[in-house]
């Protein structure tokens, strides 16, 4: 079963936009730099969300010349200014805030609210992840969580779900920060609080560059996939030995090349069939191929 990024990326738009309002009117209200933090780093997520669905959509644009294999690989490009807009403008800001906080404390009042607003933003934020998490155990075939965030390629999935986990994380920090604020009177964990949602937020935007870097670059298809396709074209009557085989992922699709030795044809016509073959059973048993290309050849 297939997960659907887009599903995941409107259930993760709808609770971080109200949650962006809330915080707001919380941090104005409370004046809690944790808070202003939480709402900032919101207000990214939302951004970011609607920039993933832009590049979903600039995917969608037909083939030509100037672009012969499609638009596809475009995620990926919106991807990292998603990853670099959670590092500077979630992350980096939100530990400038906190230092300042740390230098010029200032008393926090009506924390109650403070704690209610993230409260109820934990509960939502949990929500959204649970989103992300049932379209990643779809595709997830047994593997742990961040095996999966190693191996996928489906970067907008893997954005939505780092997001959700780093929101989840720091609303936690920003809560305790909060809390011990309130019960101890000090105001310098809530500064602290501040500078540690900064610094999760920096160190998960730094692990989806790192990520979407290599789909980018070019990797191939997920390991699994690559090793069942060069198994499947291995087991074709037509192939008598594949002497190499390229993956290349192209958004949420595949490229393959193949280069194998072929058995005996009594022609060249058979072997032009017997190729074509192959190259239709390959697109059919793998839909993500969307290009097969094939090379017979001996070996050296």
């Amino acid at each position: 079963m297939a997960a659907n990024s887009t599903k995941a990326i409107f259930f993760a738009l709808g609770a971080n936009t109200g949650i962006a309002v809330t915080k707001f009117a919380a941090a104005a209200y409370t004046g809690s730099g944790a808070m202003l933090a939480e709402a900032i780093h919101s207000v990214a997520d939302s951004a970011n969300q609607l920039l993933l669905l832009l590049g979903l959509k600039q995917a969608q644009a037909p083939a030509d010349d100037q672009y012969p294999l499609g638009h596809f690989r475009v995620v990926y490009f919106w991807s990292m200014m998603v990853a670099l807009l959670l590092f500077l403008m979630g992350g980096l800001f939100s530990i400038y805030e906190g230092w300042e906080r740390l230098h010029n404390p200032a008393p926090l009042s009506n924390g109650l609210i403070a704690l209610a607003v993230l409260g109820i933003a934990i509960v939502l934020e949990a929500v959204s992840l649970w989103g992300s998490l049932r379209e990643i155990r779809k595709v997830q075939a047994g593997r742990t969580l961040w095996r999966w965030f190693r191996e996928t390629r489906q970067s907008e999935l893997m954005v939505v779900a780092g997001e959700d986990i780093a929101a989840l994380g720091g609303l936690v920090l920003a809560f305790a920060a909060v809390l011990l604020a309130m019960t101890t009177g000090n105001p310098v964990f809530d500064a602290l609080g501040s500078i540690g949602v900064g610094t999760l937020l920096v160190i998960v935007a730094v692990a989806i560059m790192h990520e979407v870097k290599g789909m980018i670059v070019g990797e191939s298809a997920e390991p699994a996939v690559r090793a069942a396709i060069e198994q499947h074209v291995a087991s074709r009557p037509e192939v008598k030995h594949v002497l190499r085989l390229i993956t290349l992922q192209w958004g949420e699709h595949v490229f393959v090349a193949v280069q194998a030795e072929m058995a005996q044809a009594p022609s060249a016509e058979a072997l032009v069939a017997a190729i074509n073959r192959v190259e239709a059973s390959v697109r059919q048993t793998f839909p993500q191929a969307r290009w097969v290309f094939f090379e017979p050849d001996v070996p050296k």
